[in-house]
Order: C-alpha cells, then structure tokens, then sequence
C-alpha cells in the first residue's frame, strides 16, 4: 500500500523529515519497504525558468524557423533557435536551458548547445506537451506579462512534489489501509516518541452535509443480511461530469491511481483516505426505482467494467436492479451502470460486506482490486455512512448536484465496539518488560481505544471497530507494544539453550545424504506447493476425490485442495521445463502428502493423514549432449537402476526385496517394491493418457518412494563390514526356454532359496523372443555368481549346485534347458 506524506498532513501536522518518518513508521508496525519522489510533472520542471523574447527575426537558412534572443535573467541573453510559428518578441515564455531534461512518457532527452541551419542554439522554448503540462503542439506557452523573469517554472505552475511509502501492509491490519488509518497510527507513534500530545488526528469536517429535495428516491433491499450486514447508499442529481482539478489529481497519482473524472475520482480518492470502498452507479440506469442486494443463479452471466463477460456462481454477491444484476458487490462494477460524461444523476454506495463472501468471489473471478483488498480483510462497518457524506461533499464542490434522497441505511444488526479487559501482568510477562502504567493508557488513548475502567490490577477498554484484528488481550498487548517500539525492549546478555539428543535415525541427516546421492547422479532438487489442483485426481483412478483435503476458503481454484501425491506437482514441472527447450531433465522432490479418510467412528484430525515421500523424474537423454559420449535415451531401466541404488544407500537388502508388476492408469507398465508386504516404492513409464493431460510430448519415467515407510524398514542395527573374502568366486551361465508370464525375478527367488549358502548374485544378461523360439515362450540367459567363504569351490561343487538349480527352475516353471 501507498501513503503520501502530503496527503497524512492533511490529517496530522507534520513537522518531522520523511526520513525519519520512514523510520517512525517502519518501528510502529507499518514497514517501509521502499520511498519514491512523486512529482505532478515528471521531472519537476527543474532547469525550466521563465523568459522574455527579447528579438525575434526569420531565421537566414531556414523558412520555418525564428532566431530569437532571450531574457531568462543571466548575464547574458540566450541565443535560441525556435520552430514555433507563435513566437514574437515581447513574450513572456517557459524557457528548458542547456543541461535540463525534458519528458515524454519514460523517455527523457537534454537540451545540449546546437547549431541549427548555422545558427547558435543554447536552449529551447517550450510548448505545453513538451513540459508535460498539457497536450497542445501549436505553439509554445505564452505567458502573463506580469510575471517575473527568472522565475522557476516549477514555481509559476505549482508543480507539487511529495514522498511516497510503500508500506508492506500484513494482512492482520485493515485499520492501516487508508491514509487516516496511518496518520492515526503515526501521531500515536510520534506522540510516544516526543512524550507529548501534539499530534493530533483531524478528520475532515462533514457537518455541512445536508439533504436538498426528494426527487431521486431509490429504493435499498438486501436480500442476503449475511454477506452484507450494512449497505448505504444516497443519490445525487443534476451533476457535471468532467476532468478532476488538478490537487484531486495529483493525490491519485502519487499513490498510482490513474483519474478517470471527477466522480469516479472522488470514490477513489474517499476509498484511499478513509478505507471504505464507494461505488457511484449512474442513477438512470437502476431500472425499477430499485436497488436490490442478492445472490444470483448459478452460471448466469454479467459483464464487467473490463468489458469480459463472467459466468456467477450461486454464491456471488451482486448489486442489482429491478432486472439485471449491476456489480459484483465489493469486488468490481458492472460495464452498464458506470458513470461516464453523460451521467447527470448518480446513486452512490457505501457498505460493509462480509470478508470470506468477499474473499471467495475474488478468488474464484480472478478481480483483485482496490475494493476487494479492503473488504476481504475486514472493514469497518461503522464508517459507510461517513464515508458516504464526506464524498458526497467533495462531488457537489467538483461536479455541482443535489442530494436528492434521504440517506437509506439498511443495518439489522449494529456492530459495535467490542470490550477487551487488559491485565498490567499479562502486559509485562508477555513484552518482558515493565512499562509505566501511565504509558500504557496513553498510547491506548492516542489509538482511539476508550477506557472504561481502569483498577490497580489492569484496565477495561473499548475497541473499536476498524481494529478487527483485536479481539483479545494479546491483541491489545500487541498494539501497546507496536507504538511502544520493538527498538526499547531491552535485549538479555545471557543466552539459554539447551542440550537436545537427536532422534536415531536422523532424519534430516538421513535426507540430506539421500539428496547428496540423488545430486550425484545428476538430479535437482525441487520444491512445489502443497496446495494443488483438486481436478487432477479425475484424470487417473489412481486416486479417489473423496481423499481430498480441500480447503474452506481456496486462494484460487488451481490451489483449492492439498496434494494426495507428489506426482502432478513433478508433471508440472515436467511440462515447464520441456516447454522452455529444456529436453533432458532429471529431478526429485521430498513433499509431505494428505488424503483424508472419513470414518464415522472418528473425529477431528484421526480422518486425516500425513504422509512424507521422494518422487523421481527423468526424461529425455541419459547424458548431456557431448561430441564423445553416447547420449543414450532414458527408460524404465535407468530409473529402476537409480532406484535400487538408493535403496542400497539406505542399507535395505536386496534379496528381501520383492518386485510385483502393477497396473494403473497413472502408468503405461509400473513396477512395485515390497519389503515384508509393505508397499514401499512404485516406478514406471508414465501412462500416454497423463502425457496428453500436461502437454508432455515425450516419455516420462516416474518413481515415488513411501518415505516414512522405508525408514521404518532401515536396519536396527550398526552395520557391520567383514573382509573380502581370500576365496574366489565362480561364475556360471545358464540359458533357459520359459512362459513368458514368468519373469526374472521369479527366477531370482527360486535360485536363492534353492542355495542360500553359495549363491552370491544372480544376473541377467540377455531376454529373447522371437525367431525360433515358440509362441507364449521366452529365453533368458542367466548369470550365478558363487562363492563359499570358508574354502575355495571345487567343479564338483559348483556342478552339483547348478544342476540343483537348473532341475529347480525346470521343475517349477517348465523350464528347457537351451
């Protein structure tokens, strides 16, 4: 948010440098986060003085030019070179001398000495466009011939400059989002600064304020109480819509506001001063002498002031008509019932809305505007009719008009102040300081907050209610403790701490070695959020909608749910990166996971799971494109290569692993791990129907890892490491003729528990189907690797033992020995 420190002395006087003021306002808690220089002409006219045309003669080389010497109340005249048909000795003008910088739109250009056609030229007379005073180019300003030679342009047309704060406003504090708001917070600040009660907050006067005839009377109805507890609204007749004066103008400007006329100008500036949104509707175009406050049907239809048309939902709050729906209430108007030159008559509202109802339809339309950011954190909903009457008097001072109705007030159910009891014990423990009792009821008073008894033990307030944000006893210590100043809470020499023992196995130790493997095999980390699309369940029936943690109030409907899985975050960065030319890609993400699980026989937080996992990504070509390396391209063996690595890292054994094929719609051909019938990792190709769903135009393997349960598989123990072994290893082949439903792992199993004690490895080196081998049948070509630790094997050992698995695996699976 923006605040002008010209606008704040309007309400407070401010006698302190911006500079510091920068400081006070960051220590009260309105941070500071940068402060620009605003002026009403882009550059402040600096270098631009006031002349007079001293001669004037045709210039000797050129038809369209004058050669003229000027007065600017140097030494000397400037000699200028001047295309200007207007230009005549005698004049009084605005003169840009050499080195001054002149402005159109963001670029800039400096009068430099020239020679025109041969003629001298040290500076240049001005027309208005060229000083950004107007949008004229027939000719350069002619002035009174009273004024002062020498006189700084920026002087004679009150060219105003201001300093501009860009407050980071958190979102706790809707009472600062108004120049009052802050000016009020400000003299708070100051006045504990200085010790006295000098500043003082001056609300602009409304008592002129008065009701001409009853000739404009529309009528307010509110439908819908709830999501608008107070609506206000008054009509103004007979009014001039034009361009704002000039000192409307630059309060908007400074603050980024672009001036639309005199009307619309008036809302936003109220709106900016006081924090109450306003909304002027051309009167004329309320059909049915009606204003009605209701929720519409779901899917109707209602163009905005942006000209795009939007499709309601049953839960969005509008302003209507007799009719026809006339503005998206608190959020944005409607493209048939705004005011525009031709306007005479104007119905102008003032309401408090309810913040969620608010926040909801903003979220869900995608319209974040000035009214939005107000309503939805909170305004006050005792300010409407002040705000009404104040902008009220500023349109009859700018536009003329008539209030020509009462001012209708339609508010069930007041909303008061609220009582808040404060204890001076509790203010001392929690600020860890004790403040004088009688600073305490000072800065309260300096923020509006009434006292209503005050005891030895503590004090019985009123708060009011743009402080939404204070409702409890904390709350109020926060307040006490922000115009106080962080800066005077004395900071403790000594520092506690205290001896944690760290959990076995560390798990951040833990995951940090496995993202250092992960790293070194050529991966990135990355991060997404938690909060996802709930739609993306529905492309698979790998997971079921009804698992969904959806939130209450989304931010936006791509972030409306928390994530079930770390798939699609992946796939998005995925398409992102393959969308920007990036074709290799290799990354992993550690993300918590939550589904939710509905029992009846539970409540509360039991229906709802946490889960930590580790997906993988890869796609593309194995290596970095290189002139003496293989690229390779990346398929499900390279990921499940990766994959038992890691497992490997974690000191989980292999051989206790077993492999199931599965099948989903989220893979084309998927793999699981399972260790004790515990599920604890899946990877597979990447199904075309998910490709299709994130434009993803090229294969995509994927692996998730169930990280919490594979951390309750890692082994109790040390691990333990023995000598190699002084015995050599034999290795033996064996080529078999099997099912083709029978796969490798099956044969891996068989072999170790037929010879656990001399089996060391077994491998596979070649899979064959095709020519000359039958139909439903495959080959496969094995590899045995063993070993006896104790003795070195004999041939007839190692014959018997391979006859043992060979007559094992024929047994078994049918197999034939090739």
């Amino acid at each position: 948010m923006k605040v002008s420190y010209n606008w704040l002395k309007q309400y407070i006087k401010l006698d302190v440098d911006p500079e510091k003021l920068s400081e006070v306002l960051t220590d009260i808690g309105l941070e500071v986060e940068g402060m620009s220089k605003f002026q009403s002409v882009k550059g402040g006219l600096e270098g631009v003085v006031i002349g007079e045309v001293k001669s004037c003669a045709k210039h000797p080389n050129a038809d369209k030019l004058s050669v003229t010497t000027v007065d600017v109340g140097a030494e000397e005249l400037l000699p200028i070179v001047c295309g200007a048909p207007n230009v005549a000795a005698g004049q009084k003008v605005a003169v840009a001398t050499v080195g001054t910088k002149l402005y159109d739109g963001d670029d800039s250009f400096e009068i430099k000495k020239a020679k025109i056609r041969g003629e001298k030229s040290m500076g240049m007379i001005c027309a208005e466009d060229e000083l950004g005073l107007g949008t004229s180019h027939e000719g350069i300003m002619v002035l009174e011939n009273s004024v002062k030679i020498g006189t700084p342009a920026s002087e004679y047309f009150d060219i105003e400059e201001d300093i501009v704060y860009e407050i980071g406003l958190t979102p706790n504090r809707s009472d600062a989002t108004s120049q009052l708001g802050s000016a009020r917070d400000l003299a708070a600040g100051l006045n504990q600064l200085e010790g006295s009660d000098r500043y003082q907050l001056t609300l602009p006067d409304i008592s002129s304020f008065k009701v001409d005839n009853h000739s404009l009377d529309i009528d307010v109805v509110v439908d819908d109480t709830e999501a608008c507890p107070r609506y206000t609204g008054i009509t103004l007749s007979g009014i001039d819509v034009k361009e704002s004066p000039k000192w409307l103008k630059n309060r908007l400007n400074a603050i980024g506001v672009r001036p639309i006329n005199n009307i619309v100008d008036v809302t936003n500036f109220v709106l900016h001063e006081t924090g109450q949104p306003l909304h002027a509707f051309n009167a004329d175009a309320i059909t049915g002498g009606q204003v009605i406050i209701k929720k519409v049907s779901q899917g109707s239809t209602f163009v905005t002031l942006d000209e795009e048309e939007r499709k309601l939902d049953e839960n969005d709050l509008m302003i209507c008509n007799a009719e026809n729906p006339m503005c998206i209430a608190g959020v944005f108007g409607g493209i048939h019932s705004g005011v525009d030159e031709n306007t005479r008559n104007i119905f102008l509202e003032s309401a408090y809305f309810d913040p969620t109802h608010v926040r909801k339809t903003s979220k869900r339309h995608g319209l974040q505007t000035d009214a939005s950011f107000r309503f939805e954190r909170g305004s006050d909903p005792n300010m409407t009719a002040y705000a009404l009457k104040r902008a009220i008097l500023l349109m009859q001072e700018l536009a003329g008009g008539m209030v020509s109705s009462e001012l209708k007030d339609v508010y069930p159910d007041p909303i008061n102040p609220w009582e808040v009891r404060l204890t001076y014990k509790n203010v001392n423990r929690l600020i860890g300081k004790v403040i004088p009792t009688d600073t305490i009821k000072n800065i309260l008073s300096h923020l509006d907050i009434k006292i209503l008894e005050d005891s030895t033990d503590g004090l019985l307030v009123k708060v009011p209610t743009y402080k939404v944000d204070v409702t409890r006893e904390a709350d109020l210590i926060e307040e006490i403790l922000r115009i106080y100043g962080y800066n005077n809470i004395d900071i403790s020499n000594k520092l506690n701490a205290s001896i944690n023992i760290r959990q076995k196995p560390d798990l951040e130790k833990l995951q940090n070695k496995i993202s250092d493997y992960l790293v070194a095999q050529g991966y990135m980390e990355t991060m997404n959020n938690s909060l996802t699309r709930s739609a993306y369940v529905d492309l698979t029936d790998s997971f079921d909608a009804s698992n969904n943690v959806m939130l209450l109030n989304p931010l936006s409907q791509d972030l409306d749910t928390l994530r079930q899985t770390l798939l699609y975050g992946g796939l998005e960065v995925v398409a992102y990166n393959l969308n920007r030319k990036t074709n290799r890609i290799r990354i992993f993400e550690f993300g918590n996971t939550y589904t939710l699980h509905k029992k009846e026989d539970q409540q509360g937080l039991k229906n709802y799971a946490e889960e930590k996992q580790l997906a993988v990504f890869a796609s593309g070509m194995q290596q970095a494109e290189s002139w003496n390396t293989d690229l390779g391209v990346t398929d499900f063996y390279t990921l499940k290569a990766m994959v038992e690595g890691l497992l490997q890292k974690l000191g989980i054994d292999r051989k206790r692993i077993q492999l199931k094929e599965a099948t989903s719609e989220s893979y084309d051909y998927c793999l699981q791990y399972y260790l004790d019938d515990v599920l604890l990792a899946e990877l597979g190709k990447l199904s075309t129907k998910l490709q299709k769903a994130f434009d993803i135009g090229q294969e995509v393997f994927t692996a998730i890892l169930k990280w919490e349960k594979l951390i309750k598989k890692l082994p109790k123990g040390d691990m333990k490491y023995e000598a190699v072994s002084k015995y050599p290893s034999v290795r033996r082949d064996l080529s078999i003729l099997v099912d083709e439903t029978v796969s490798f792992e099956d044969l891996r199993k068989l072999t170790t528990k037929t010879e656990r004690k001399l089996i060391q490895s077994v491998g596979i080196f070649d899979v064959y189907q095709g020519d000359k081998i039958p139909e439903g049948k495959k080959s496969y070509a094995l590899s045995f690797v063993l070993q006896d630790k104790e003795k070195t094997l004999t041939d007839k050992v190692i014959d018997k033992t391979m006859k043992k698995i060979q007559l094992s695996i024929e047994r078994d699976f049918d197999a034939q020995l090739r």
